[in-house]
């Protein structure tokens, strides 16, 4: 034996590695519509670009037959690539092994190829598709799930982190995905859950089936465990290319800027978007596209809590990260899935250096004894705390109705707001004119011979005095009164004025948001 029929055998295990469980489980695979785990990484990365790390890993475990079952790769692929020319590290767990089950070794693999992200400096995406626990190998699976949780929280806000469930995601499984900045679900073919149907059938007689109870519309509309759903894997995939283009590799620097081609920042179009009168809905996306870069609003959590519009986009080719109000839902008002959507994405974008613009038409805190119990106080006390502890350039926009709590928490000067732009048209005060009017004048309206005209002078007289921007910023809380037309350049001016901001806060281990 030479040199030759060594290098031939070690293509001969690669060969095998790379095979999987073999063809009659990957025709399995492609006949639920999924993918194999390295047409996948193929398929995110650019070509060419993938290396793979520890391939030749295996289970030691001997318990219930496993000394005679070979694991090719310990059913996940894991290694670096990368995505635009950017580097990337990542697993894809591969279902035709052991139903992609995670043991000591598949954990084990993460777990290095994590570290290795996190030295570097670089994203992390996590592909899943497996069974949950390797059973078999017994308390290990779930120390190796405890491995990756613990890498999961201490990278959080110093490497990005993304999640793409591309089949079932079950019982602790499910918290890797959970702890990590994004989640994105594929139609029809992923799930997550704690218990699964049979399981809850058995303790609650509760029948339900595994895409009702997990699946990808459930968790972007009802839960909002997940923040993007796609009809199909490709699609899932090309998500995760549009966000890395958003992101930095690392809380060290700075998002990458796009190359910009030049726009006329002058939008006359803004004047028709906002009605006049307050009470009628619009959708804030018409300002989103008036004032961001041509076609670079990328919206996060689309489907949940629809009250709030996030997202990302460009300005001049830097990305911003856009936190909205939504007339059309709610009126706009802050309620407490809208109140965990926002703080959140506060915190992600101050976790990797992205400036924050909120547009604001808030008329408070959405009322009723639901909410109340539910805790709104706490989850609205989150948006609160976000803000505060940002410590990004933070730039607000007040485009009509700026009333009461909701006002102070949604970025107001007195929280920390580095500029804060108000519309000619903008009301700002506790509440709005009509409720003040009922309670300040509320003697004078019921001595009044005509209730209801008196009652509509004071409105227009509080609204005249008091709901206007002029107040405010005579007080110092709006630092300018601008144009509609001119909110892109203003924006533009005030972008390039922060970009070197610095802010420190006391020092301290962390604080202690009201979770």
């Amino acid at each position: 034996m030479d040199i030759f029929d060594k290098i031939s055998e070690l293509y001969d295990k690669r060969r095998q590695v790379e095979l999987g469980g073999g063809d009659e489980r990957i025709d399995k695979q492609h006949e639920k519509g999924k993918m194999t785990a390295r047409e996948r990484i193929k398929c995110l990365l650019d070509e060419d670009s993938f290396v793979e790390l520890n391939p030749f890993m295996e289970h030691r475990s001997t318990d219930f037959g496993m000394d005679e079952k070979g694991a090719p790769g310990e059913g996940v692929v894991t290694g670096f690539g990368e995505i635009s020319g950017r580097p990337v590290y990542l697993f894809a767990q591969d279902f035709t092994v052991f139903g992609g089950a995670l043991g000591e070794m598949h954990a084990k693999k993460i777990a290095a190829v994590m570290d290795l992200a996190n030295k570097n400096g670089t994203p992390f995406i996590g592909l899943n598709d497996s069974g949950g626990a390797r059973i078999q190998e017994g308390v290990s699976s779930l120390d190796g799930y405890g491995q990756i949780f613990y890498r999961n929280a201490i990278y959080s806000g110093v490497i990005p982190q993304i999640s793409v469930i591309m089949g079932p995601c079950a019982g602790g499984a499910v918290y890797s995905p959970a702890i990590t900045d994004f989640v994105i679900m594929v139609e029809k073919t992923s799930q997550m859950f704690i218990t699964g149907p049979k399981v809850i059938e058995t303790v609650t007689s509760e029948k339900i089936t595994p895409e009702n109870l997990g699946g990808a519309e459930i968790h972007n509309k009802v839960s909002g465990n997940a923040h993007l759903k796609a009809a199909t894997e490709e699609e899932a995939l090309l998500q995760v290319r549009q966000l890395i283009s958003y992101l930095p590799a690392n809380n060290q620097e700075k998002p990458p800027k796009q190359p910009y081609t030049g726009e006329d920042d002058y939008r006359p179009e803004l004047t028709d978007v906002v009605p006049f009168d307050t009470i009628r809905p619009y959708d804030v996306r018409t300002i989103i596209e008036q004032v961001v870069d041509n076609q670079s609003f990328f919206e996060i959590q689309p489907d949940f809590a629809k009250n709030m519009v996030i997202g990302f986009a460009r300005i001049k080719g830097e990305t911003v990260g856009l936190v909205c109000n939504q007339p059309k839902q709610l009126a706009g008002s802050l309620d407490i899935d809208g109140s965990d959507k926002t703080a959140r994405f506060i915190r992600l974008c101050d976790s990797f250096n992205i400036p924050l613009i909120t547009f604001e038409d808030v008329t408070g805190f959405f009322p009723g004894i639901k909410q109340e119990h539910g805790g709104i106080i706490r989850h609205g006390a989150k948006i609160l705390f976000a803000y505060s502890e940002a410590t990004v350039p933070k730039i607000t926009v007040i485009t009509r109705k700026a009333y009461g709590g909701a006002y102070v928490a949604l970025n107001s000067k007195s929280i920390g707001a580095d500029l804060v732009f108000a519309w000619p048209n903008a009301e700002i005060a506790v509440m709005g004119p009509e409720g003040a009017a009922n309670v300040i004048f509320a003697k004078e309206i019921a001595r009044s011979s005509d209730p209801e005209e008196t009652r509509r002078e004071k409105i227009q007289t509080y609204r005249e005095k008091f709901a206007n921007p002029y107040v405010a910023a005579g007080l110092g809380m709006i630092d300018d009164i601008i144009d509609p037309r001119e909110t892109r350049s203003s924006l533009v001016k005030a972008l390039k004025m922060l970009r070197n901001k610095q802010e420190d806060r006391p020092k301290k281990k962390h604080g202690n948001i009201p979770l």
